[in-house]
């Protein structure tokens, strides 16, 4: 229920709005300049692995991980699965938004990355707290890839292969 609210409020209250972009690929290159944002935490979390793999006591760098390594290294892996289909996901839907709601390509971009956040701090402090930030994470991803079979199979069916 939250995302919905978050997305909504973002919407009306911020003062921006998406720049023209009246082909596909103009389209395409502002999703790609937008995702580029959402590899922000992905990249903390690379750092903050690294760092945590380096100041373990383990005795064997190839042995088992404790579970601050564990964490870290779990949470980089599966954010980089997400961002692949969040990715394609938002570079399908903004080809078939009208211009006027372009506006949701960033703020889709910034949910995710304050959703994979969270989803890492919740992480963090114990496993079973980490479904509000999966959930923040996942239902936009599952919303969007409604959205986009939706438009290839009853909005625009013609122009599916085209």
């Amino acid at each position: 229920l939250l995302c919905p609210c978050f997305i909504y409020g973002a919407y009306v209250f911020l003062p921006f709005d998406a720049p023209l972009l009246p082909t596909i690929s103009a389209r395409l290159v502002y999703t790609l300049r937008c995702a580029a944002f959402a590899t922000f935490p992905i990249v903390l979390g690379m750092i903050v692995s690294g760092i945590s793999r380096l100041c373990s006591s383990a005795l064997e760098p190839f042995g088992e991980l404790q579970r601050e390594v564990e964490i870290h290294r779990t949470y980089v892996s599966q954010s980089v699965h997400l961002f692949i289909l969040y990715f394609f996901n938002m570079a399908v839907l903004a080809t078939y938004l009208p211009q006027e709601v372009l506006k949701l390509i960033p703020l889709l971009t910034g949910l995710f990355a304050i959703s994979r956040l969270i989803y890492w701090l919740s992480y963090a402090i114990g496993r079973s707290f980490r479904a509000f930030g999966f959930s923040m994470t996942f239902l936009p991803l599952l919303a969007m890839l409604l959205w986009n079979l939706y438009s290839m199979f009853v909005v625009e069916p013609e122009n599916l292969l085209a």
